[in-house]
């Protein structure tokens, strides 16, 4: 979810405008609160790093839109999102996090210190930078999405396919993400739906390969949700067919599971100017580390991680994140 306000990055973006009296001097500054930014503020914490976290929009990030957590070690009876995340804020500010409420909406990473604007209210000059602000799911745009958040629309696969086994489940998209979370639902569910909005896919010929041979695939070419039903959960899915066309006409399918594959935006707007992200918006870190072309930048979790986007990966590179914060302050 995004942790901040979105911003329009020129070519050069201009410069943080101080507000009125002192700029607040911090050590270490997390910006994030997902699994990543929670581990790397205990990790930091415990380092006497003396953290300071805003949370930004969504305090604890994509998890508190989950109902179950079930695949993140230590909890044998699963637990909710909400849950977990409150667990890992209580273990963030019992080692000394200082855990705030706040909007990052813009940065200068030109200098030794690095500036961030919160709320447009205040600016932090920080020694050490974590950027953590995760990605957000691209959806449809459909009101039933929202409807159902948490009650059988799902933008992760890996995360929620467990739920539906043995169950009838729709993924949206025609790309690669599209393809690998409809092969893996295959190896779960009974039924497999292919919702595509164009006549071919987008992804990969090697991938477009093995999801038209796995038999519990179907695919519905030029086809568009037009919108969900179903009494408290997910029922089935509305569909335009051929939708412009002489021949446009409606469907039903009936589904447990809706999921949407259509990408993730990094929510990373805000430091483009500074860092070096691929095509998509994820922040590129050096070698196996968490550090960034930025000296004393770090990033960690989803914002720089367009491959394996679980709670559990999230939280072992905010740990990275705040180790390497803690050597760079020791060598400067």
């Amino acid at each position: 979810m995004d942790f901040f306000k979105p911003m329009n990055i020129a070519e050069n973006q201009p410069e943080v405008k101080k507000p009125k009296g002192e700029v607040e001097k911090v050590k270490c500054l997390i910006i994030g609160s997902g699994p990543a930014g929670f581990t790397a503020a205990i990790y930091a914490a415990r380092a006497n790093l003396n953290p300071v976290m805003y949370e930004g929009l969504q305090p604890g990030g994509q998890l508190t839109t989950t109902t179950e957590v079930e695949n993140f070690p230590g909890y044998p009876n699963g637990i909710t999102g909400p849950e977990m995340m409150e667990d890992l804020k209580k273990q963030a500010i019992r080692f000394g996090t200082d855990v705030r409420w706040g909007l990052a909406i813009a940065a200068d990473l030109s200098g030794p210190k690095h500036l961030i604007t919160i709320d447009e209210e205040k600016v932090i000059e920080a020694e050490t930078v974590i950027i953590a602000t995760g990605a957000t799911a691209q959806y449809l745009g459909i009101l039933d999405e929202q409807k159902y958040a948490g009650s059988g629309v799902s933008a992760c696969a890996t995360c929620d396919g467990f739920f539906y086994r043995k169950k009838d489940v729709a993924v949206v998209g025609g790309g690669d993400t599209a393809l690998e979370e409809a092969i893996y639902l295959a190896g779960l569910c009974r039924k497999v739906y292919m919702i595509v909005r164009r006549n071919v896919f987008r992804g990969s010929k090697v991938m477009q390969e093995r999801a038209m041979k796995t038999p519990n695939i179907e695919i519905l070419w030029k086809h568009q949700t037009q919108g969900l039903f179903g009494k408290g959960v997910v029922e089935g899915v509305d569909l335009i067919v051929n939708k412009g066309e002489a021949n446009e006409t409606t469907a039903k399918i009936k589904v447990d599971g809706f999921f949407l594959a259509i990408g993730h935006k990094p929510n990373s707007d805000i430091f483009k100017q500074y860092l070096e992200t691929d095509e998509v918006g994820y922040i590129k870190t050096l070698g196996d580390t968490s550090k960034t072309k930025v000296p004393g930048v770090f990033a960690c979790g989803d914002v720089m991680d367009p491959v394996y986007k679980q709670a559990i990966t999230a939280a072992g590179s905010g740990c990275k994140a705040a180790i390497d914060a803690e050597r760079y302050l020791s060598e400067i």
